[in-house]
C-alpha cells in the first residue's frame, strides 16, 4: 500500500469529484456505516424515499449515529424519522442537511449541534457522492448512461468487490496500458489511442482474439474516467452486439480503495422477454471474468510509484498527469492539463479515426461533452 503524497500527486490526501458509496438497493431506512475519505459516515434513506449521507459521529458525545442496535431509540422504531436520524445515545435528531433540529429534554439547541452533510445523487442503481477538499460544489455531472432507461438494454446487477489495500492510480493506469491486453485478456490490440480533456480521459481501442488474424476487428471499445473514480466502457462486437461496463473505485482511506463492478447487455431482438433478459443477465457475469483478470493482478503487486514507460506500452504518465488535477485547488487544474490535453496513439498501434465505422454507437453525451460546463 501507498499513500497519495508518496505518489507525488498534489496537496490533498483524497481526490476531488464523484464517486460511488453504495448500492442503492442496499440504502434503506436500516442506516449503512460506511468510511470513505478518511470519515466514518452513515447512509440511509428517508420516510421520502430521499437518501442521506452524514458524517457518522454525534457532536454532543462523540456516538456514532449508526452503529447500534439496542438503544430503545432503535428498538422503538424512531432511528430514522421522517428523513432525520436520532442519536441512540440521547435522541437528539439530526435533519439531512446535518443541522440538529430537536433535542427532547431541551428547548435551545446549539448552533455547533451540526455535523457533515453529503451531496449525494441516485442514479444506475447507486449512490454518488460529490467530494472536493476545498468544500465546492461540483464542477460537473456523475456519467450518465442514457441507455439505463431504454427497455432493449438488460440493466446491470452490481457486484460489490471490497477493499484493496491498492491505491486508485493503480486502477487508472489500465486506460493507458496498451501491452496489456494480449497478455492479460488474450485480446491484443489493432487501435489504440487515448484522448484527455478537461475531467475526462478516454481510450479507444479494437481488439481480436488471440491466435486469430488482426485483419477485422474483433470488439471496439470506447472506455472513459468522468472524473477519477468512474469509468463507463462501451464495447461493440462485429455482430452488432453492445455492451456497457461500470467500474467504480472510491477511497476508503490513503490508499485503501472500494471497488464496484457492473455490466449491461443490449438485446440483439428488441425488448428481451423474461427468459432472454435472464439469459443475458448471466452473460454479464461471465463477461465479468475480465476484469476479474485485472482485479488478480492488483491484488498481487506492489505499489508503481513511478512506471518505466517503454514506448510501446501506453501513456501512462501522460494520463497520471490528467490524475494529479484532482489533487490540487480546481483553480490549479488548466496549469496541469496543459501540454497534456490531446490524442495520444502508441507505437506500432494506429489510432481510430475519429469517423471510423468501428465507433458507431460508441458516442454517447458523456464523450462528446469534452470540457467542464
Amino acid at each position: 500500500m501507498a499513500t497519495s503524497k508518496e505518489y507525488g500527486f498534489g496537496e490533498y490526501e483524497f481526490p476531488r469529484g464523484w464517486f460511488m458509496v453504495a448500492e442503492a438497493a442496499k440504502v434503506t431506512k436500516v442506516p449503512l456505516s460506511i468510511r470513505f475519505f478518511g470519515n466514518d459516515m452513515v447512509l440511509y434513506r428517508g420516510d421520502s424515499g430521499r437518501v442521506v449521507m452524514l458524517n457518522a459521529y454525534c457532536p454532543h458525545m462523540g456516538t456514532h449515529l449508526g452503529r447500534n442496535t439496542t438503544s430503545f431509540v432503535v428498538r422503538d422504531g424512531c432511528h430514522v424519522e421522517g428523513d432525520s436520524i436520532r442519536c441512540p445515545y440521547h435522541a437528539w435528531r439530526f435533519g439531512p442537511d446535518g443541522i440538529c433540529n430537536e433535542i427532547p429534554y431541551f428547548e435551545t439547541i446549539p448552533l455547533t449541534a451540526k455535523v457533515r452533510s453529503w451531496q449525494v445523487v441516485e442514479a444506475q442503481g447507486a449512490i454518488y457522492v460529490w467530494h472536493d477538499p476545498e468544500g465546492l460544489g461540483p464542477e460537473y455531472d456523475p456519467p450518465a448512461i442514457p441507455e439505463w432507461d431504454d427497455p432493449t438494454w438488460v440493466r446491470w446487477k452490481i457486484t460489490d468487490l471490497g477493499t484493496m489495500k491498492t491505491h486508485s492510480v493503480e486502477f487508472l493506469d489500465n486506460m493507458a496500458d496498451f501491452a496489456h491486453l494480449g497478455p492479460i485478456h488474450g485480446h491484443p490490440s489493432i487501435r489504440f489511442e487515448n484522448e484527455i480533456r478537461g475531467h475526462m480521459v478516454w481510450q479507444r481501442n479494437s481488439v481480436y482474439p488471440k491466435n486469430a488474424s488482426p485483419d477485422v476487428p474483433f470488439m471496439t471499445t470506447n472506455t472513459h474516467y468522468v472524473g477519477p473514480g468512474l469509468l463507463t466502457s462501451r464495447s461493440k462486437d462485429t455482430k452488432g452486439g453492445g455492451m456497457i461496463e461500470r467500474i467504480a473505485h472510491t477511497p476508503e482511506d490513503d490508499g485503501v480503495s472500494h471497488i464496484w463492478h457492473a455490466i449491461m447487455i443490449k438485446s440483439p431482438h428488441g425488448v428481451p422477454t423474461s427468459e432472454e433478459a435472464e439469459q443475458l443477465s448471466s452473460m454479464a457475469e461471465s463477461f465479468k471474468a475480465g476484469f476479474v483478470q485485472d482485479f488478480e493482478i492488483w491484488q498481487n503487486k506492489e505499489p508503481c510509484l513511478q512506471p518505466k514507460q517503454l514506448p510501446t506500452d501506453g501513456n501512462f504518465l501522460k494520463v497520471r498527469q490528467w490524475y494529479r488535477q484532482f489533487y490540487f485547488p480546481r483553480a490549479k487544474a488548466a496549469g496541469l492539463l496543459a501540454g497534456v490535453e490531446g490524442i495520444y496513439t502508441v507505437r506500432g498501434a494506429p489510432g481510430l479515426p475519429l469517423n471510423s465505422a468501428h465507433l458507431d454507437g460508441l458516442r454517447d453525451p458523456d464523450t462528446v461533452k469534452y470540457c467542464p460546463s
